[in-house]
């Protein structure tokens, strides 16, 4: 099984909020994710938009996990190193 880092899609019409999850590649987007490592609201203030378990991302990578682009451009926002 491949495992993947990416975005959950939740909320309504033009009120979007995202769960950042670990999910198998084949799995729909909005499928059962293996884990929850945090979510993206980005209609909130600058400071509450992004909140995530860095430690638990950083297992799911060594333990051979991508990370789509998405992904990857939300968690340098925070100024997350994913080496």
């Amino acid at each position: 099984m491949s495992a993947r880092i990416r975005l959950k899609k939740f909320g309504t019409k033009k009120r979007p909020y995202y769960r950042i999850v670990v999910m198998d590649t084949r799995a729909p987007r909005d499928g059962k994710a293996i884990e929850e490592l945090g979510y993206y609201h980005p209609i909130e203030a600058e400071d509450k938009q992004i909140v995530f378990k860095a430690d638990k991302v950083k297992a799911w990578i060594q333990n051979g996990a991508t990370v789509t682009d998405t992904v990857r451009n939300i968690l340098n926002k925070k100024n997350f190193s994913l080496k």
